[in-house]
C-alpha cells in the first residue's frame, strides 16, 4: 500500500507511523511542506498521513500551502481513499469535512487521559481498546465535530479529542506516534511555547515530566495506534 504522509515542521514527524508501515511491507512517500515539497496527484496515492505542527489551519496568510493542503485532502476523500489525521492534522481533517477549527479553552499539553465517549464504547473501530488510556497531548486549538462524524474521545480539558467519518477518515487530536526521542524533538523546538503555555493552563505539564515517562509507557499507545491504522487504512 502507497501512503502518502503530509509534514509541517521536521520535528514533528511520522515516527511510529513509520514504524508500523516498515512492519507491514508498506510504502511511505511524503511532501515536506517546510522544505516547499509538492503535493502529489491526488489518485496517486492509496491513504494519506496528516501530521502535527505548530501552525493554525486558518494562519493560510502566513503558510499559503494550507490552501493546496486542504484542496488535497477534499480530493482524497471525494476519490474515497482513506486519512488518518494527527493533532493539526486533525483540525484539518475537521476543516474540510466542514467542522469549525478554534482556539481551545486552555492548552493541553503533557500526559493526560483520554477515555472513549458513549458513542466511542460501542463504535467497531475502537473495538478490544481500552475505556481510558494516558496519552500525549501538544495543542492549544480544537475543533466542532463535522457533520456526519461519530464522537469516540474526550478528555478532560478538551471534548473532542477523536472522531471518525464514513469509517475512512479518523482525526485524533492527541499523539499515539510519539516515541522518546520524537518527544524529545518536540519539547526542543517548542520549549518556549511550553513555558509560555504553562503560565496560562493547569492543563500544561513542565518539560520534565513531558520527558519523563519509559519507553515501556508508550508501547500501550503504539499498540493502539497499530490496531486503528490497520482498521482504518484496511490493512491485515
Amino acid at each position: 500500500m502507497h501512503l502518502h504522509v503530509l509534514q509541517h515542521v521536521p520535528f514533528e514527524g511520522p515516527a511510529h507511523i513509520a514504524t508500523w508501515a516498515q512492519q507491514r511491507g508498506h510504502r511511505l512517500s511524503f511532501t515536506r511542506f517546510y522544505a516547499d515539497e509538492k503535493l502529489p496527484e491526488p489518485e496517486a496515492v492509496e491513504g494519506v498521513v496528516v501530521m502535527g505542527g505548530p501552525m493554525g489551519v486558518y494562519d493560510e496568510d502566513r503558510y499559503p500551502w494550507l490552501r493546496d493542503e486542504k484542496a488535497f485532502l477534499r480530493a482524497v476523500l471525494e476519490a474515497g481513499r482513506p486519512v488518518v489525521g494527527v493533532c493539526l492534522g486533525a483540525q484539518l481533517l475537521a476543516e474540510v469535512l466542514g467542522g469549525r477549527v478554534y482556539p481551545g479553552p486552555q492548552p493541553e499539553i503533557g500526559w493526560f487521559p483520554v477515555r472513549r465517549t458513549s458513542q466511542g464504547r460501542v463504535h467497531p473501530l475502537l473495538a478490544d481498546m481500552p475505556d481510558e488510556l494516558t496519552v500525549f497531548h501538544w495543542h492549544g486549538d480544537t475543533f466542532d465535530l463535522p457533520p456526519g462524524a461519530v464522537h469516540l474521545m474526550e478528555s478532560a480539558a478538551c471534548a473532542h479529542q477523536a472522531f471518525v467519518w464514513k469509517d475512512r477518515a479518523l482525526g485524533l487530536q492527541f499523539h499515539l506516534e510519539m516515541t522518546p526521542a520524537s518527544v524529545q524533538a518536540l519539547v526542543r523546538a517548542g520549549r518556549a511555547e511550553l513555558e509560555a503555555a504553562r503560565v496560562r493552563s493547569a492543563s500544561v505539564q513542565p518539560a520534565e515530566a513531558l520527558l519523563a515517562h519509559p519507553a515501556e509507557a508508550y508501547r500501550p499507545l503504539h499498540e493502539v495506534l497499530e490496531r486503528l491504522l490497520d482498521r482504518v487504512l484496511g490493512v491485515q
